[in-house]
């Protein structure tokens, strides 16, 4: 059982730079896919970022590809997402996930998830 806490959002103008943290609980962390996904108001929940175990492989939506960094630290069983230039567009409850398979962006491809943290970018 993984347990996953997220933290770091909030209101930002335009342009701005948030860091999304997510902390999780259980000794297997360093063994999990991690992932970031979105939702916003009238929508389905979308991927966004993830990232493999190691840390060696990432994946990115294409829309926020060059703004955008997933990371991890498996010493402190967190995952990272560091979001720069953010867009009106980006708005949205952000959610991590993990997985016990492979990469994946599907979130059917997840086993855990956080209980969100509300990113609002202001125009």
């Amino acid at each position: 059982q993984v347990q996953l806490v997220e933290s770091g959002g909030g209101l930002v103008q335009a342009g701005g730079s948030l860091r999304l943290s997510c902390a999780a609980s259980g000794r297997t962390f360093s063994s999990y896919t991690l992932g970031w996904f979105r939702q916003a108001p009238g929508k389905e929940r979308e991927f966004v970022a993830t990232i493999s175990w190691s840390g060696g492989s990432t994946y990115y939506k294409d829309s926020v590809k060059g703004r955008f960094t997933i990371s991890r630290d498996n010493a402190k069983n967190t995952v990272y997402l560091q979001m720069n230039s953010l867009k009106p567009e980006d708005t949205a409850v952000y959610y991590c996930a993990a997985s016990r398979g492979l990469i994946t962006m599907s979130t059917i491809g997840y086993d855990y998830w956080g209980q969100g943290t509300q990113v609002t970018v202001s125009s």
